[in-house]
């Protein structure tokens, strides 16, 4: 990260807030919830500070570096003066009670803890280590449905936000698709990839780190829907790249693909109800799936895996699969998108999609490539946002989110490509004068 970029921004950001917060003033930003338990205070945050400074503009890993900071600095405070009174809590059944904080007061707190921060590191900029730059393109659109229920999450910086000094760079991704309401992918792509953070297992199992931070944020989201009355489910597909080594995990059928040297790669099988395996697991547990108008579990859910959906537990799972790949080089990007894209458009077509949308020239009526004008960003950015207008031309209705995550930069995949081809070309034009010889 840039030093300048990060004076420049926490010049502009004490000049917006020159001191703390007052007591009862608006805040600059909406917390997620009005009453969060100490475990969903670090999603929670993290989220609300991350999205503070995003829409002002901060270099991103001057974004992690502050929001840790300051939760670091909430979490060693006294919080007791914020917890909510009991009486809702104590007409839950086979729940144990849990102190709830209250969301105004104590994320006005972490957020006067983040301003102070920022003041003082105006005064005298720390030594900020360097980000893992992978460039990420995401486009996401309602389309034709009533309300957009999907959320996504693309973590560059994972060691950063979670103060993990161990030699290896990570970065995390997620789609999330929700059902029945927003309330269950919101808070997937708040919760997961904290609770992936904690696992003891993440350097050294990276897959099994994963399942146990799925079933985690499925069980932290059963205690939130018993007391808020929530019915709405997500499914989901997250990737960790750690070192050389990519994980995947997912629930449902969002999907991610690997392209390796223009290659398709399969990655997972996405859970509906309709896999063999996942029809008969149903069926053991009591369950049947029958069709209406797509295969559904029990008559209700056109997916057999997803966190929430607690009507249909367990036969709606919450446990996740996971893969691990090793990055060997070879590899152009990761794609994640929901089923609202997949179900448009197969996996095998997506390198030539990626591929029509980076040698579109920025002018179409232009002609001609005119790549070298736009900046590296302003090429991956678009590539997203063909895929989505494709997959809605091929006939999606369904809300459709999707995320490329460049292991090569833009350019030179086509360069690469263009190259290939002109080698090619020049083969068929030797064969074929060996031929009329």
């Amino acid at each position: 990260m840039e030093e300048e970029a990060a004076r420049c921004f926490l010049g502009r950001f004490v000049e917006d807030f020159p001191a703390a917060l007052e007591e009862g003033s608006p805040l600059p930003v909406s917390p997620l919830s009005r009453r969060v338990s100490l475990e969903e205070l670090h999603g929670e945050s993290l989220e609300l500070g991350l999205r503070l400074l995003a829409a002002r503009g901060a270099p991103a890993g001057l974004s992690t570096l502050l929001c840790q900071a300051a939760l670091s600095q909430l979490l060693q405070d006294d919080l007791s003066p914020f917890h909510c009174a009991q009486e809702a809590e104590a007409n839950q059944e086979d729940e144990p009670q849990v102190a709830l904080l209250q969301s105004d007061t104590v994320q006005r707190l972490f957020l006067n803890k983040l301003i102070d921060l920022a003041l003082a590191w105006h005064q005298k900029l720390p030594e900020l280590p360097p980000s893992r730059v992978l460039q990420c393109s995401v486009h996401a659109i309602k389309n034709t449905r009533r309300k957009m229920e999907d959320k996504h999450l693309a973590l560059a910086e994972f060691n950063q936000l979670f103060g993990i000094q161990d030699g290896v760079e990570r970065a995390y991704y997620g789609v999330f698709d929700g059902h029945g309401g927003v309330d269950a992918a919101t808070y997937t792509a708040t919760h997961l990839h904290v609770a992936l953070s904690q696992q003891q297992t993440l350097q050294s199992d990276a897959a099994a780190a994963f399942k146990s931070a799925f079933t985690r944020t499925d069980d932290m989201f059963r205690s939130k829907a018993k007391r808020e009355r929530l019915r709405s489910g997500t499914t989901g597909v997250a990737v960790l790249i750690q070192g050389q080594e990519l994980t995947v995990a997912w629930l449902g059928d969002s999907q991610v693909i690997l392209v390796r040297e223009g290659h398709a790669v399969t990655l997972m099988d996405p859970h509906k109800p309709d896999r063999e395996d996942e029809k008969q697991r149903i069926e053991d547990l009591g369950g049947c799936i029958t069709f209406m108008g797509c295969w559904r579990v029990n008559g209700t859910y056109a997916v057999s895996r997803a966190i929430g959906d607690f009507d249909q537990k367990p036969y709606v799972s919450g446990d996740a699969d996971c893969s691990t790949v090793q990055l060997l080089g070879g590899e152009d990007y990761v794609l994640l998108a929901c089923d609202g894209f997949f179900d448009a458009v197969r996996p095998s077509e997506v390198p030539q999609l990626v591929l029509d949308a980076l040698q579109q020239p920025a002018d179409p009526e232009a002609g001609g490539n005119t790549l070298p004008e736009l900046s590296e960003d302003a090429i991956g950015q678009r590539v997203a946002q063909q895929l989505v207008a494709h997959a809605k031309a091929a006939g999606s209705s369904d809300n459709i989110t999707v995320m490329l995550v460049f292991l090569r930069p833009p350019k030179q995949l086509l360069a690469q490509h263009s190259s290939s081809g002109s080698a090619q070309a020049t083969q068929d034009s030797t064969s074929q004068d060996a031929a009329q010889k």
